[in-house]
């Protein structure tokens, strides 16, 4: 593995710990405003947090040897991409509502298989050991999350359509930050979700001032930490991963989500669920150390 490569999974590593996180503060979030005024918020906040950023380095020489993309076609892509983002998470957080938070976190985590899936339509190969090690984290991620008998209700078809948004936002992300400025292409993804949440929920939801200031710490850190700092890392990291496996380092955000219910909610975290998180992590390590694995063995 080169160290482009590796300094990529180590970004998304990073992306997935602090959206594991993240689960407490958008539970907490639920408790005092609505899923859109809630994500509304906290991409705008994700918004100001990244804009000196973009701005200070757009002043500084450029090192990339990636060709110069024009305004339009960086806004036309960051568009697209804040479109998938929206739907992803816009299902989640209404999903969040009639699901348990096991069912939700399994489902969710179905974009394991979504990624390559919807990959080899667009003549994305991926290899034998990825295939496996998607498996064996996907069974780590059931022990994880399933804690009763797995039945489709609306909050878990609401999960599952979360899914497919956020793998085909995977497969976008893997392709656009190869050829643009990453950090311009999460500016203008933020800027379109988190306008499209504020819009519905002026329509739908009841807005105060006090349910933002009772609020304020999940706001931020879903703001600063999670969408201005981990969908940032996320889209730099792609510039440099394959998306099949970028969707299994990213979708450890399972088992930190279980990890930081434990030492923020006192949530008890059960052998299953150890064994769970044990799993993911070797199915993400299997994906990156073998990813080729029938092209190994012949060789051999």
């Amino acid at each position: 593995m080169n160290s482009q490569a590796l300094k990529a999974d180590l970004l998304m590593f990073i992306a997935a710990v602090i959206w594991g996180f993240a689960f407490v503060a958008q539970r907490q979030g639920m408790e005092t405003m609505g899923p859109f005024l809630f994500n509304g918020v906290r991409f705008l906040i994700g918004v100001v947090a990244l804009s000196p950023v973009v701005w200070f380095l757009s002043k500084k020489p450029q090192k990339t040897h990636k060709a110069e993309v024009s305004t339009k076609k960086l806004i036309f892509a960051g568009t697209a991409a804040g479109l998938l983002l929206f739907g992803a998470i816009s299902f989640q957080q209404v999903g969040l509502q009639y699901t348990t938070a096991g069912k939700a976190g399994f489902i969710t985590g179905l974009y394991i298989f979504f990624v390559p899936l919807i990959g080899l339509f667009f003549g994305q190969k991926t290899g034998s050991g990825t295939w496996l090690g998607a498996t064996i984290a996907l069974v780590g991620l059931y022990l994880l999350s399933i804690k009763e008998d797995f039945s489709i209700a609306e909050g878990d078809l609401l999960q599952l359509v979360c899914a497919v948004f956020f793998a085909a936002h995977v497969l976008y992300i893997g392709y656009f930050a190869k050829r643009m400025d990453p950090l311009k292409l999460s500016l203008v993804q933020y800027v379109v979700t988190g306008v499209l949440s504020l819009l519905i929920a002026i329509i739908v939801e009841l807005i105060t001032w006090d349910m933002i200031k009772h609020t304020a710490i999940p706001l931020l850190y879903a703001g600063v930490m999670s969408t201005g700092i981990a969908y940032t890392l996320q889209v730099v990291a792609q510039q440099h991963a394959h998306s099949s496996h970028a969707a299994i380092i990213l979708s450890l955000e399972g088992a930190f989500a279980v990890l930081g219910g434990w030492l923020l909610l006192d949530e008890y975290l059960t052998t299953r669920g150890l064994l769970g998180c044990g799993l993911m992590l070797t199915g993400m390590f299997f994906s990156q150390l073998f990813p080729k694995l029938g092209s190994s063995l012949k060789r051999g």
